[in-house]
């Protein structure tokens, strides 16, 4: 009898010895940036704000053995990856603006997807996708390249061409005007391309978590969002800025 139940004993004393290294080869590896930035104040605006910078960047998911990704911080794997995509677009308040007098406020949008990268020594292209909840449920998308450049083993510095794109729901909420206003006559702006521009990127890597960033953007709007009366009213040219301070984690389940 002892011997009948010292076996299961034994089997489950095994199974809870190796849960923790079982929970060794389940991580997931990524960073958060927090900072501050510029932006026009609505798209197609010609003045602009000050924003917050949030971010999400996705660094590797391992699970049995199988590591999908580069740790952050690290220089990428060259080949194909995956990424998150984030974009925070801040609200449109009529009140705030002469000119939008007529128009219908947004609220403040939150915009989440993924991404697909692919990447070499010095170069890399990709493509991300991202789905709108809030102010607006639209979706958009960028396509772009980038040059990199490596100083040393703490810079890192990246830069090339932006295309940005976005469905019939997204344009005509930002670009489009639903009736006749005093300032605006009735629009309805259709997806696509809508803008093209380009970004310039430098990283500083502090230590193995920690890491300063910042980036400038310029944007020609294009196409629907350029022949908006809205962005008629404001400007066909887009900055943005940012810096903000990034920390990697490492989580283990």
């Amino acid at each position: 009898m002892r011997l009948a139940l010292s076996l299961p004993l034994a089997s489950c004393l095994a199974i809870v010895a190796a849960l923790p290294a079982a929970a060794q080869d389940r991580s997931i590896n990524f960073a958060l940036r927090g900072g501050v930035g510029a932006a026009p104040d609505y798209p197609g605006a010609s003045s602009y704000r000050a924003t917050p910078d949030l971010a999400f960047t996705f660094g590797t998911l391992e699970w049995g053995g199988r590591k999908i990704g580069t740790n952050i911080g690290e220089a990428p794997k060259t080949g194909f990856g995956f990424t998150g995509a984030f974009r925070y677009l801040g609200e449109r308040d009529s009140s705030d603006h002469a000119e939008l007098a007529g128009l219908e406020d947004i609220d403040a949008a939150v915009e989440l997807g993924f991404g697909v990268v692919y990447r070499e020594v010095n170069w890399q292209v990709f493509g991300k996708v991202r789905r709108g909840f809030g102010g607006h449920e639209g979706v958009t998308g960028d396509i772009g390249g980038d040059v990199i450049f490596r100083p040393d083993e703490r810079w890192t510095i990246t830069a090339g061409p932006r295309f940005s794109l976005g469905n019939d729901t997204y344009a005509d909420t930002y670009y489009g005007v639903d009736t006749a206003t005093t300032n605006f006559a009735a629009y309805e702006a259709g997806g696509g391309l809508l803008g093209a521009g380009v970004e310039v990127e430098a990283t500083y890597r502090l230590d193995e978590a920690w890491a300063l960033e910042g980036a400038v953007a310029y944007q020609r709007l294009l196409n629907d969002a350029a022949d908006s009366p809205i962005t008629q009213a404001g400007s066909e040219d887009q900055w943005t800025m940012r810096i903000g301070v990034s920390r990697a984690f490492t989580w283990r389940f």
